[in-house]
């Protein structure tokens, strides 16, 4: 089954080179995969995702190794941000 991983600021380094303009790679994975396993199948430390989110909805951490992805679904990950 193919998913669309998004991944923004410090996150996008662990994108291949090409795909970092976009933030975006597509990613075959399991039927039944969750969206933990995603982030851990990434190399992606659980205090790295403070925003997560599936076609646009907010994933809670609680909710992150029960969230199964469906096909062509869109996994989008922010790390936590600090400004002034």
């Amino acid at each position: 089954m193919r998913i669309a991983l998004k991944l923004f600021a410090s996150l996008v380094d662990r994108l291949p080179p090409e795909a970092r303009a976009s933030h975006r790679i597509e990613l075959e994975v399991e039927v039944g995969s969750t969206v933990q396993d995603v982030i851990r199948r990434q190399g992606i430390q659980d205090e790295l995702c403070a925003i997560v989110l599936v076609d646009g909805h907010w994933v809670d951490r609680r909710d992150r190794a029960t969230r199964v992805l469906s096909e062509g679904e869109v996994l989008l990950i922010w790390p936590p941000v600090a400004g002034g």
